[in-house]
């Protein structure tokens, strides 16, 4: 799967249902080349003339299921 199709999904918390945004960036292993953690941005709307996004954290083994449109991840 290539970054930009990666990106395009929405990354949903199973514990709660919420939609915690889109996949921004990923942070890879140096010594393995594996993916660690991914990167995800929440765009809000209201706050988005003042460039307030909210960005998570999520280490890639909470990644639960990838699927055709969103990324299901236990956080």
């Amino acid at each position: 799967m290539l970054f930009s199709e990666f990106s395009e999904k929405e990354v949903i918390s199973v514990k709660t249902c919420k939609r915690l945004g889109q996949v921004y960036d990923l942070e890879f292993d140096k010594c393995t080349g594996q993916i660690c953690k991914i990167i995800v941005r929440e765009k809000n709307w209201f706050f988005n003339i003042f460039s307030c996004d909210s960005d998570y954290i999520i280490p890639y083994k909470e990644i639960k299921q990838i699927g055709a449109d969103i990324i299901l991840v236990d956080v």
